[in-house]
């Protein structure tokens, strides 16, 4: 199977108001029908800025652009709480809050960096017993989800002017903004909400190089990035033609160097070209194809 033109990635800069469907759904006007399509990590509707798209082959390597790393850009409010956690919802002045010294919030902060347990905002797209949080939120009933483990690698204080806060945050997959303004609320005991959210980077991918919603179509299609941009991260294999063919076919293929310890490689062709991931036995020394993105 050779890559099709329309086999890649798309950048696009999420504007407010709207849902990270709404914004799917917006771009497929740019393609031709029947052209699959999908994100690669909701953003809230308050919240702007990258969302990586995958088109045609490259759906199939969504994950991988799921487990990059993100950066985004915080403007909280201090001296309230939100049923949501963000402005979107019912905000709640509170009356006794106290203004935290920029110091105590610095210190606070640095709490949150590292592996950190992380319970999802009642209003989100996380599960409980079966069903998405958001869903049981808006009938009033109570939601009950567990803490997960989160990666924070690091935050930064751009501006701090009680009750204002600005925040970059640099952070690992299912990594909530608004649970960790909640969370920074409480731990200063004053309250927190998200009030503005920009998300700036996605692993490569960066918001100056993003598409906006109003563009044309033949400015988007122009802004097409090759799919192998979605396994950036992952080690590079180079195989022979015969060796991609069967790896292709279904075979594993040994290798007398290693692919990285990551347990997973990128597998390209000699003429640099991607055909599949797979997976790496260290022990064996062998690829084992995982997701083959050639016909042979």
């Amino acid at each position: 199977m050779n890559a099709s033109p329309l086999d890649g990635l798309l950048v696009l800069d999420k504007p407010g108001g709207v849902t990270s469907r709404d914004a799917v759904d917006r771009a497929l006007r740019w393609f031709p029908r029947r052209t699959r399509i999908g994100h690669t990590g909701t953003l809230d509707p308050l919240a702007t800025g990258v969302l990586v798209l995958c088109l045609g082959a490259a759906t199939r390597l969504a994950e991988y652009v799921q487990r990059m790393a993100k950066t985004y850009r915080a403007g909280l409010r201090l001296g309230a709480r939100s049923d949501t956690d963000d402005a979107d919802g019912t905000v709640t002045p509170v009356a006794s809050a106290t203004p935290p010294a920029a110091a105590e919030v610095a210190a606070a902060l640095s709490s949150f960096v590292g592996a950190i347990d992380q319970t999802p905002p009642a209003y989100s797209a996380a599960k409980t017993a079966g069903r998405r949080a958001y869903d049981l939120a808006r009938q009033g009933q109570e939601v009950d989800l567990r803490p997960r483990k989160v990666q924070i690698y690091c935050i930064y204080v751009l501006n701090c002017d009680y009750p204002r806060l600005e925040l970059e945050v640099r952070c690992g997959k299912g990594t909530y903004i608004r649970s960790l303004a909640r969370d920074l609320g409480e731990r200063l005991g004053c309250g927190a909400l998200v009030q503005t959210l920009r998300r700036t980077r996605v692993g490569p991918f960066a918001v100056e190089d993003a598409v906006p919603l109003d563009a044309d179509a033949t400015a988007a299609r122009s802004r097409l990035r090759p799919m192998e941009e979605a396994v950036a991260e992952l080690p590079r294999v180079k195989l022979a033609d015969g060796e991609i063919r069967r790896l292709c076919q279904g075979q594993a293929i040994s290798l007398a160097q290693g692919a990285g310890s990551g347990g997973e490689a990128a597998v390209f062709d000699e003429a640099g070209r991607l055909a599949a991931t797979a997976a790496w036995d260290a022990e064996r020394r062998v690829l084992r194809p995982d997701k083959v993105l050639r016909a042979v």
